[in-house]
């Protein structure tokens, strides 16, 4: 016999091979219910109790042998079934109507149809049909009626004994489906169990297989970086090869370097030796350079004292377009005592009395008037031959020595050009002033070599009817002239100061070009019978000058005073004069009187008087320290090449002969 297969992998085999389920046919009966009988046994069942009913009179044989219905059993499984699919098993409600429908698929044995109500057979002998009593024949009815109650007792105990069978096949088949019914619990919890490792495994079959291809997607980038590795180290191996080679040259050049080191360090041994040895001749070298710069200064200061300490150049200047041109007798420059080759140091300026020629009747003689000076200046003299005669004594003022340069003649005489140059920014036509500072910033910067540094503040002011006002003043300070005076630096100290001016820094030409340009257009200028536009105020353009050797501690300052005076022309008294004039009188009256206050400081320095009025003017009170003591003077007189200002022209010669007579005391240079 075959062994039964678990019910587990019965299902598990339905679940693979999904094939439909078929339920199993069964005999056994509902639970809780009755055997059922056929009709017919029914019908019999219920006729004697029919016939007794209908009257004793009846007499009707029932047939006591009736076919039973085969017994419920439970066959055995043969091999044939068990090939059949079985049922799944199912708790609850479910197993009770699985249950109830195997056993109304039991089908019972085959039942004697009964015989109808009053026709029983009687009894027969010799097989015959029984004959109907008659209605009279009680005793015989009675009989059959025994007969029948006895074939109904044996009937019923028959039954009796199959209800019996029955119940117990019911119970055996109650306590296979409790049975069939917890493996069917058992089964489901396993399937359900099963399913949900199904789905888990489905679900990680999904996860495995995203996992899978995200896998072959990485080792994709993986093998292209790995075959971009494989390139590059065969590009590295390349690069290391030609490295070593490299190597292996370098090593080479190493040993020829250090073989050549050694032979450097020997030289360089040497040559710290020799280094040593210019490093101390270069201070020696030092040392004595700074004594030659001491000796050159004292020499150069010797050299401008031996030329004077207050010198006059005199400069005539060109006749311009539009003016006669003067006799050729009227301005004579005589030679010096060698020859040509040296500079003109006199004029001769002829002139004719015309009020003696009047009086005789005979032709006015011709007066020569000769003067003497330290250099003079022809008209066809440039701008920069009048520079090189004045360079040496700008650079004293780096020196530490104090320096004055002005311009002194009567109106439209040069004076301006000679100080500030022409307009139209010509190079040729540039004055003293751009010329003088370039040459300052271009010394001082060679001496920057030898350890000194120079700062420069420029400031420019003008004196007009003896107020001083600011030309360098902007915006909302123009015309503020009365806040501008005079006063001493600091208590005890001998500098002088212009309160409330600009003192603007410079290091440069352009910004010196820009101070001069606003200071032009701030000047007080007017007409004049000898000029279209005359200069009526002194300007002083002043340039502080501060030097300093941090190495030897040595310190000079010293100011470099250009002043451009104002005309020195005399006003007729008879003249009548309109409310213009007389303003214009006032501006005469007050520039000759700061003029012979000048005369009057020069006299008085050059004679050693104790006294030396310079609060008499303010010209003369700014100028204090560029004019006595350790200062150097320079004037320029300028005079008009024409005839018809030869009377103001022989006024200005013999003042600048005057103070050229001057001799000032040895300048001494401001050092710390």
């Amino acid at each position: 016999m075959e062994p039964q297969r678990s019910p587990l992998l019965e299902v598990r085999g339905n679940i693979e091979l999904k094939r439909p389920l078929v339920k199993a046919p069964s005999r056994l009966p509902l639970p809780g219910t009755r055997f059922k009988r056929g009709p017919d046994q029914m019908e019999d069942a219920l006729e004697p109790e029919k016939k007794r009913t209908r009257g004793l009179n009846t007499v009707t044989k029932i047939a006591t042998s009736h076919p039973r219905p085969p017994a419920l059993t439970v066959r055995p499984q043969t091999q044939s079934q068990t090939t059949a699919p079985k049922v799944p098993k199912k708790t609850g409600p479910h197993c009770s109507t699985a249950i109830g429908t195997v056993l109304k698929n039991q089908k019972p044995g085959p039942a004697v149809p009964a015989q109808k109500p009053g026709a029983a057979a009687p009894p027969t002998l010799g097989g015959k049909k029984p004959t109907k009593r008659p209605a009279w024949d009680l005793k015989g009815q009675l009989c059959d009626l025994n007969a029948e109650l006895k074939c109904c007792r044996e009937r019923t105990q028959t039954l009796n004994q199959e209800n019996q069978q029955l119940q117990d096949q019911l119970k055996e088949a109650q306590q296979q489906a409790r049975a069939l019914g917890a493996e069917c619990r058992t089964l489901e919890g396993e399937l359900a169990r099963v399913q949900a490792q199904a789905e888990q495994g489905q679900q990680e079959l999904g996860n495995l297989r995203a996992r899978v291809l995200e896998l072959e997607e990485q080792l994709g980038t993986q093998q292209g970086l790995v075959q971009e590795l494989q390139k590059e180290q065969v590009g590295l191996q390349e690069e290391r090869r030609g490295l070593a080679a490299r190597l292996e040259e370098q090593e080479r050049r190493l040993q020829a370097s250090e073989v050549a080191l050694s032979g450097s360090q020997a030289e360089v041994a040497s040559l710290r030796q020799e280094a040593d040895t210019q490093a101390a001749l270069l201070v020696e070298q030092g040392e004595r350079l700074h004594g030659l710069e001491m000796e050159r200064r004292r020499l150069h200061n010797q050299l401008q004292e031996l030329k004077g300490n207050i010198r006059v150049f005199c400069r005539v200047r060109p006749v311009l377009p539009g003016e006669p041109t003067p006799s050729p007798g009227f301005l004579l420059f005589p030679s010096g005592p060698g020859g040509s080759s040296d500079p003109p140091t006199r004029l001769s300026v002829s002139r004719s009395d015309e009020r003696r020629g009047t009086l005789s009747g005979t032709p006015a003689p011709t007066t020569r008037h000769d003067f003497s000076f330290d250099r003079v200046f022809p008209p066809g003299s440039g701008q920069d031959q009048v520079f090189e005669e004045i360079a040496m004594l700008v650079q004293s003022a780096l020196d530490g020595y104090p320096v004055c340069i002005f311009a002194y003649g009567q109106t439209g005489s040069g004076k301006t050009f000679t100080m500030e140059g022409g307009p139209g920014g010509d190079p040729q036509a540039e004055g003293l002033i751009p010329r003088a500072l370039r040459h300052l910033f271009s010394v001082a910067q060679e001496l920057g070599g030898q350890g000194w540094t120079y700062s420069f503040v420029a400031s420019y002011v003008e004196i007009y009817n003896e107020t001083v006002r600011d030309l360098l003043a902007t915006g909302t300070r123009k015309g503020q002239s009365s806040e501008c005076e005079i006063r001493r630096a600091g208590p005890g100290s001998e500098e002088l100061t212009v309160t409330n001016a600009r003192y603007v820094p410079v290091s440069c030409e352009k910004e010196v070009e820009a101070l001069l340009q606003l200071a032009r257009q701030n000047r007080a200028v007017a007409r004049t019978s000898q000029n279209e536009r005359s200069s009526r105020s002194h300007s002083v353009f002043q340039l502080q000058i501060s030097g300093e050797h941090a190495g030897r501690g040595l310190q000079c300052a010293a100011p470099l005073s250009l002043v451009d005076l104002a005309g020195s022309e005399r006003l007729d008294p008879g003249l009548a004069l309109g409310p213009g004039e007389r303003e214009r009188l006032r501006e005469t009256q007050a520039i000759n009187s700061s003029l012979s206050t000048l005369g009057l400081v020069i006299m008085a320095l050059s004679n050693k008087e104790s006294h030396v009025p310079y609060r008499n003017s303010k010209l003369t009170y700014l100028l204090q320290n560029s004019l006595g003591g350790s200062a150097k003077m320079l004037m320029f007189v300028n005079i008009s090449p024409l005839e018809e200002n030869v009377s103001e022209s022989l006024n200005s010669l013999r003042f600048a002969s005057k103070v050229n007579q001057c001799v000032i005391g040895t300048a001494q240079a401001n050092r710390k």
